[in-house]
């Protein structure tokens, strides 16, 4: 494992996005269209084709640089494409989680971090979830998505393995920042599959407090 990291630059641009989340081995459809990031996938393209997602601790004000979370993932750049109108569309597929060790002092239009990837050494052969898991995590996300009014192909996503299952629920589900960013740095997949089940259990407490009570 140690040597899968040594091959990953220490040193790479960040991209901080709200509520946005990366996963290892999940894949991330970016639609880029800001200069600046224009200027950092151009410049990847162009190196180890690596971009870190991170997502900021604070609301965005002009003129100032957001703080960002200590721990974000590393993504390949795993497909690009140019449109007319000089946009690029990638895909970032992750690779291993981060932490950040300093920000550093840049001349690029984009932002820049030193960073290690020690704690995370578990995302290079990751551990499936227990086996029964599944049941629950389904049971969950089925209620789930009918109160949230999602729509999805069921037969796919009972038939998908567990793993990526939980990794593409953490990524797409419309959770907050803050919880996006509790599934981020839970240690395994198997802790990503509890915390899910818990958040979405949550969610349906919220609803039937906020429900009407019908008086008589």
């Amino acid at each position: 494992m140690r040597s899968a990291a040594q091959s990953v630059p220490t040193r790479f641009p960040i991209f901080p996005l709200e509520g946005v989340l990366l996963l290892p081995g999940g894949n991330l459809p970016l639609n880029i269209f800001e200069p600046r990031y224009l200027a950092m996938v151009r410049d990847a393209m162009r190196t180890h084709r690596v971009i870190g997602m991170i997502q900021p601790t604070e609301p965005e004000r002009p003129g100032h640089r957001r703080g960002i979370y200590r721990t974000g993932c590393l993504g390949a750049i795993t497909r690009f494409a140019e449109t007319e109108d000089g946009r690029f569309l990638i895909t970032l597929t992750g690779l291993c989680r981060f932490t950040v060790v300093e920000e550093l002092t840049v001349t690029t239009p984009y932002r820049q971090v030193e960073a290690d990837f020690e704690r995370w050494l578990g995302d290079l052969a990751p551990v499936e979830p227990p086996a029964d898991a599944r049941p629950r995590l389904l049971a969950a996300t089925r209620a789930y998505f009918r109160r949230r009014g999602i729509e999805t192909a069921w037969e796919a996503v009972s038939g998908a393995p567990l793993a990526a299952l939980v990794t593409s629920l953490a990524m797409l589900c419309p959770f907050a920042p803050t919880e996006k960013q509790a599934l981020l740095e839970a240690p395994s997949l198997e802790d990503q599959a509890e915390l899910l089940i818990t958040l979405m259990n949550m969610d349906a407490r919220a609803d039937r407090a906020n429900a009407p009570q019908v008086r008589h």
